[in-house]
Formats: C-alpha cells, sequence, structure tokens
C-alpha cells in the first residue's frame, strides 16, 4: 500500500499559457536507459511513448486534455534511478511508463509508492517488483519466474546441452532470472557443471570462456543483458568453444546481432509471443514502418502501458490514484498487445514466454 502525502492529482495538470490562452496538460513520464549501454532499450521506450502519446493527444487527449512526455533517464543504475524518480514526482507527474531494468524499477517504485504516483513497467521481470505490496506499481511485462522455468523446460525436453554453464550479471534482472531457470533446472533432474557472476560493463571474458572450455560446457545459460551477452558469444567462438548460448528477453535488440555478426547464430531467447506479429498492433507498426522504425523489443510494451492509463483514466473519470487502481484491477484493456487485465499484484493475467532462435541477424520464434 502507498501512504497518502496530500499530493492532488488534479494539479498535477500543468497550466500552460500560450497565445493568451490558458490550455491544460497532463504530464506523463517515461524512464529508462536512455544513455549508456542499454541506451537501445530506452531508445524503445522513448519511441514508444512519443507514438503513443501523439496517437492519444490526436484522438482528443485524455479527460479531455493533451498528455506531455518527460523523460527520465536511469541508465539502469539503482542509486540514478531513485533520484529520477524524486525529480519527476517534484515536476508533477501523474504517471509513469517505466522503468526498463528490475535493478531500477525496484527502488523506484519505493517512491512512487511513498508519493502516490502510479507507475507500469513496460520490461521489468523480477518478481519482486510486485511482491512489494504496493497497489500503485504495476507491469505488462511477464515475470522470471515464468521465463526461467519455459527457458529450463525447453532445454531439458528438446535436449539442449549436457553440460550447461549458468551465468548471472548480478544485477536483479539477471540473477533473479538465472536462479529461476537454475531452479526449474535441478527440478527436472538436470545439475549444472558451473554457476558463476560476471560483472556488467566487463569486456574481457577470456578466463571464463577457459574454464568452460576445460569443463566441456556445451550450452550457456546467461542471465544478463545483450552486451555481454553478445561479447561472451563472440569470445567464445574466437577461442575455439562452441557453445550455444541462451538467454531471456533482454536480448531482444538487433544491437546483439551488431555485437556478435555470425558467431550469434542459433542463440536462444526466451520473450512474450512477438507484438509486432499481433493484429491489434498493425495499425500502429504499420505506422512506425513508415516512417523508418523497427518497434522492436519493448517499444509496443511502452505504447501499451500508456494506451492502459489512458484507458483507466478514461474509466475512472479522474487522474485520481484511487479510482485509477479501482480502474486498473477490475477493467480489461484494448492495447497493441492484445486484451490486458491485471491480477491483485499488478501483473498481467495470462502473461506467457515463448522461445526465439536468433537467425541471420533476425531473431524468430520457435515455440516453448
Amino acid at each position: 500500500m502507498y501512504p497518502r502525502t496530500g499530493m492532488l492529482f488534479g494539479a498535477a495538470a500543468l497550466l500552460t499559457l500560450g497565445a493568451g490562452v490558458a490550455a491544460a496538460e497532463t504530464l506523463i513520464a517515461t524512464a529508462g536507459p536512455m544513455t549508456g549501454q542499454y541506451a537501445a532499450f530506452g531508445e524503445q521506450m522513448k519511441k514508444g511513448a512519443e507514438a503513443a502519446i501523439r496517437d492519444i493527444n490526436a484522438a482528443g487527449g485524455t479527460l479531455g486534455e493533451p498528455l506531455t512526455l518527460e523523460i527520465g533517464d536511469d541508465a539502469c543504475d539503482p542509486k540514478q534511478a531513485v533520484a529520477v524518480a524524486n525529480q519527476l514526482v517534484n515536476k508533477g507527474v501523474v504517471f509513469v511508463a517505466g522503468h526498463f531494468c528490475s535493478s531500477s524499477s525496484i527502488p523506484a517504485s519505493a517512491v512512487y509508492a511513498e508519493e502516490g504516483v502510479l507507475m507500469i513497467s513496460p520490461a521489468s521481470t523480477n518478481p519482486k517488483l510486485t511482491e512489494q505490496g504496493f497497489d500503485n506499481v504495476l507491469r505488462v511485462a511477464g515475470r522470471d519466474d515464468q521465463q526461467g522455468q519455459v527457458a529450463a523446460n525447453y532445454v531439458v525436453d528438446n535436449g539442449i546441452g549436457s553440460k550447461i554453464a549458468i551465468l548471472h550479471d548480478k544485477s536483479a534482472y539477471g540473477k533473479g532470472l538465472a536462479d529461476e531457470f537454475k531452479k526449474q533446472l535441478n527440478k527436472r533432474g538436470v545439475q549444472e557443471v558451473m554457476y558463476e557472476a560476471i560483472t556488467q560493463g566487463d569486456k574481457d571474458f577470456t578466463a571464463l570462456i577457459t574454464k568452460m572450455k576445460q569443463l566441456g560446457v556445451d550450452l550457456i545459460y546467461l542471465g544478463g543483458y545483450h552486451t555481454e551477452a553478445g561479447l561472451i558469444v563472440r569470445q567464445a567462438r574466437e577461442q575455439g568453444l562452441e557453445a550455444r548460448l541462451m538467454s531471456g528477453d533482454a536480448l531482444v535488440t538487433d544491437e546483439f546481432w551488431q555485437i556478435t555478426g555470425e558467431t550469434g547464430q542459433g542463440t536462444l531467447m526466451t520473450f512474450s509471443p512477438d507484438p509486432r506479429k499481433n493484429p491489434a498492433a498493425a495499425e500502429v507498426v504499420q505506422r512506425f514502418q513508415e516512417e523508418g522504425y523497427d518497434p522492436e523489443g519493448y517499444t509496443l510494451y511502452t505504447y501499451a502501458a500508456i494506451q492502459i492509463f489512458d484507458q483507466a483514466a478514461e474509466k475512472a473519470g479522474s487522474l485520481d490514484l484511487d479510482a485509477l487502481i479501482e480502474a486498473l484491477r477490475t477493467t480489461a484493456f484494448d492495447t497493441v498487445l492484445g486484451t490486458i487485465e491485471f491480477d491483485e499484484k499488478g501483473d498481467v493475467k495470462g502473461s506467457n514466454y515463448t522461445v526465439y532462435i536468433w537467425d541471420n541477424g533476425n531473431y524468430r520464434e520457435i515455440g516453448g
């Protein structure tokens, strides 16, 4: 639950003077890694948010008022995420579509809970985010206890790898995902031959790869992000280790292939069914493509988070947080991801994952 702080959400509509006429605007935000090594995902979020606001405003705005966007850059750093959250609160935002990294979303969510600001993360999958008891914190992404289970079952059911190394980058997302994969793998009767941590930002994995070669590793499962994943794959091939890599939804960016080139061929990852192929997204995807942008990864998830905010506000007839929360818990929302309903924790009902393979520079779904 969140404490009441006396914040009046009607007052969060900014009064802007233009050509002598007062125009009310509703301030919302998206926050994520706009800079740093994960900035590709920040770009996805920014593009999705800008497109959603453009389309909502073209249709008359939210509760008859236009939406205005603030951008928060947390660089996937927990301390910076808290600072960004406080900045956004001080600017008077009523809703945040963010953050991206679980290690940012979890501490930032405490700020939004304290200050009474609605938060819907497009991408953070660590279970803890919605296990904290904050009724103003939701997500449109799935959870790692679902994602890790799907990955482990796929590996066992399809006989992929007999000597498995599990790596994680120590982040809330990376370690959480690796641990969920390990839990299900062990439950299925398979024991990994290695479980080790790497450090985000590392560039040289020679010693780690040498150890994996000595152990005869033929499958590497990484809980982490695309930059380290790409470097591990490329350096493994350079050192003669042909082990296949499998990871999670943080590989859903073309930057992964830019790092690996052909050495990324056959890499596996888990992600929800490709939202670009959802009939509900066809019109929005076409507009993106006409503008020369491919709405991959979490672009449409961010778009959907803002759609949900808009529809919840219209259902509630208000920007009051209690009214928004009531609408969020009792309404089925029509989004570019399809119909979305939330459970009592703020997770999507019926969320699912499937397995993808990187093939000649693109990722395609192969089942799960």
